[in-house]
């Protein structure tokens, strides 16, 4: 391809002195697990989100199911959440134990739809866990009054959110616990995977440090059962060199979107919706023709991306055992609609532009 979906080398040869220093810095000090860099990661990180704590944990499907069981959580509840994500919100929530429940999504956003909630309550309802997809946050005032009426904590997903902001407040504050993921693909990412929990809750953060290490209290006292999910020392090391340069990836991928925007005004297709606390991590468009759309960009040297092409509650695993909250007609018309393109640091407007032109001369059969 001419013009591939992802590439994550530009910003990596920008950065690899300091890559490979903290590299460096890790293998002699001989610390690889829990030590000075994850420990300085989590404060930093909690700073540039505005919460109290930051706990790193091996992935963000790991950081949901551990925020869930430090919640108490478990079999015989329910998390109400939305069928169109990446299949780990899901699969945090069974790994927990509980039954999720699925909302539909408000076809403006992409992101949870709040009137469609409250349907999804039940006397087993325990949490209501909302997606800030492809890097803008869901609508959590309504949101998180509906959850305090029904008795309920809100738990951010916000993998793909790093830096997103609503109402002045970044991703990671807007509920009662957040859980983020460093894969290697998102604004912020290591190289490999990790994770972290973001809350203001002293309690809850207690209880992740404890179970992401076996329920290890102090050395040698295990006092719930725990697992192995921490974050790694390189991981932490690499996040830190990473993070100042956070903001700046984001406002490129701002510039990008923007410039997306003007050059797709009274195109085929329709752009996502203004949104100034979005950070694109991905940019995504809508076309009835997408399928079609997508591989007439391939025949012109562009790659694209699907996310999601199936819901999560038309998945195999979720047949069985899983509700939905009334109709889902939105996050099934987004299965066939939806098409990300190329939009990340590095990407040059001459590229931009030529994705957009492509775009542009496709005609819908």
């Amino acid at each position: 391809m001419r013009i591939p979906f992802l590439d994550l080398r530009p910003v990596h040869d920008e950065l690899r002195a300091d890559l490979d220093g903290a590299i460096q810095r890790v293998v002699t000090s001989s610390h690889y697990v829990l030590g000075p860099e994850v420990e300085a990661f989590e404060h930093e990180f909690a700073r540039f989100c505005g919460a109290r704590h930051c706990v790193g944990v091996a992935n963000g499907t790991e950081a949901i199911e551990l925020v869930l069981r430090a919640l108490d959580i478990g079999a015989g509840h329910e998390v109400v959440t939305v069928a169109h994500t990446a299949f780990p919100t899901v699969a945090a929530i069974t790994a927990a134990g509980a039954t999720p429940v699925f909302a539909d999504v408000d076809p403006d956003t992409y992101c949870m739809q709040p009137g469609a909630l409250a349907d999804g309550f039940t006397s087993r309802t325990r949490a209501v866990l909302p997606v800030h997809l492809y890097g803008r946050c869901a609508d959590m005032n309504p949101i998180r009054t509906l959850a305090a009426e029904a008795g309920v904590p809100v738990i951010e997903d916000a993998a793909q959110a790093h830096g997103a902001s609503y109402g002045g407040r970044r991703a990671g504050v807007l509920g009662h616990a957040a859980a983020f993921s460093f894969y290697p693909t998102k604004n912020l990412g290591a190289l490999g995977d990790g994770g972290a929990v973001v809350t203001d809750d002293d309690e809850v953060a207690q209880r992740v440090r404890r179970l992401r290490n076996y329920g290890e209290e102090s050395k040698n006292v295990n006092v719930v059962p725990g697992r192995n999910s921490r974050l790694d020392e390189l991981q932490a090391a690499i996040l830190r060199v990473k993070l100042p340069h956070l903001e700046h990836w984001n406002a490129e991928r701002r510039r990008i979107a923007s410039l997306y925007d003007e050059l797709l005004a009274d195109s085929a297709v329709a752009p996502p919706s203004k949104d100034k606390g979005h950070v694109y991590h991905l940019y995504v468009v809508r076309s009835r023709a997408r399928d079609a759309l997508r591989a007439h960009l391939r025949s012109a040297g562009v790659e694209s991306q699907v996310h999601y092409p199936t819901p999560v509650h038309r998945q195999p695993a979720y047949a069985r055992g899983a509700r939905s909250a009334g109709t889902l007609a939105t996050s099934e018309e987004l299965a066939v609609q939806v098409l990300s393109l190329p939009a990340y640091p590095g990407l040059g407007d001459d590229h931009v532009q030529e994705v957009a032109d492509a775009v542009r001369d496709f005609t819908p059969g």
